[in-house]
């Protein structure tokens, strides 16, 4: 091999950039110890960011884009897709304490990392994971384990918490000095913010980043979903993140809780689901999934007449919108709606 192309190849890394104030202060850090940088980022229906920021293309995914430009990194987007959720259905490593499966998730980006650092001839990974800021997959033995079941031993540095770990290979070879990496650990933020101001990094829209498989109440509907829908792809994943989830005689209904979730459900259900959406009076677009049509009306009278704004009275128009086309429906009050408060998920 050619010695200056081994010598390049020592020299060139693949960062997991989530967009978040961990990862950058990592790119950051190598960056200006001459490291060749390649970043790739993975995105989730269950970001919290996105979750935020949805419906105007911001969260993690474009925050990770600006960091990449601001650092002139080369960055690839990889969506975590079907293989992640048999990840979320079946986690072999366990989950915490609501239904997010930390190890087996880090397990998956640091395989699909290493096998995009191997197609660019880097030599090493690099994380922004501080060791005892997450409880499940950052303590040390944790962090052991993720590397041996990743096949990545050895080849991920992590220059936020380096010198609290064993040198890692880029370590050893020299390609990073150690001297100029950290020892932060647990879950106080404040070196990382210090850090942010010295290298004048002001803009950060998820310094802790987040799952919402780790909230307890949407694993509600996670587990629910599971339960019901064993095979669920990306599209019921997605719906997961729109409005209030009811579970009724064997349907499950969707009320969007705000006009940009009433836009948000209806662009989701779009040529998939039936949604009715409130042609006669202000009130929330609905989803209904299953049941018989006798009982989808029933629980729609019942769910328009409790969520419509105050002062709406039946009967409701609607425009029910489905795969098979568009056509108005008449919906009469009802207020009896104590079985659609039974049947809340959350």
């Amino acid at each position: 091999m050619n010695p200056r192309a081994t010598v390049a190849a020592s020299r060139k890394a693949v960062i997991l950039l989530s967009g978040g104030l961990d990862s950058t202060l990592a790119a950051r850090i190598l960056r200006d110890q001459g490291i060749e940088l390649h970043a790739i980022h993975f995105t989730s229906p269950f970001c919290t960011c996105s979750r935020k920021a949805s419906g105007n293309g911001g969260g993690c995914r474009s925050a990770a884009q600006a960091v990449a430009v601001e650092m002139g990194i080369p960055i690839r987007t990889v969506p975590k897709g079907e293989e992640y959720l048999e990840i979320v259905k079946s986690p072999r490593h366990g989950r915490g304490t609501a239904m997010n499966p930390c190890i087996d998730c880090r397990i998956f980006t640091l395989r699909k990392a290493k096998a995009f650092m191997e197609e660019i001839g880097a030599s090493f990974l690099v994380t922004g994971e501080v060791v005892g800021q997450r409880p499940m997959s950052q303590r040390d033995d944790a962090l052991r384990g993720i590397e041996n079941h990743s096949g990545c031993a050895g080849i991920v540095l992590r220059p936020l918490s380096a010198r609290h770990l064993p040198p890692t290979l880029p370590e050893r070879e020299g390609w990073v000095d150690r001297e100029k990496l950290l020892a932060i650990t647990g879950r106080s933020r404040k070196e990382q913010i210090r850090l942010a101001a010295d290298f004048g990094i002001g803009d950060y829209p998820c310094p802790a980043g987040g799952c919402m498989l780790t909230d307890r109440t949407f694993s509600v509907k996670v587990r629910d979903l599971v339960r019901h829908s064993p095979s669920f792809g990306m599209h019921d994943a997605r719906l997961l993140t729109v409005g209030r989830h009811f579970r009724v005689r064997g349907i499950k209904a969707i009320v969007a809780k705000s006009e940009g979730e009433n836009r948000r459900l209806e662009a989701l259900c779009q040529g998939k689901d039936t949604v009715y959406v409130s042609h006669s009076h202000p009130g929330p677009s609905v989803a209904l999934l299953g049941g018989s049509a006798e009982d989808r009306l029933d629980l729609l009278s019942r769910i328009l007449t409790r969520y419509s704004k105050a002062g709406s009275t039946g009967p409701f128009e609607v425009r029910e919108i489905s795969p098979a086309g568009e056509r108005g429906v008449t919906v009469p009050e009802n207020p009896d709606f104590k079985e659609v408060g039974c049947g809340l998920l959350c």
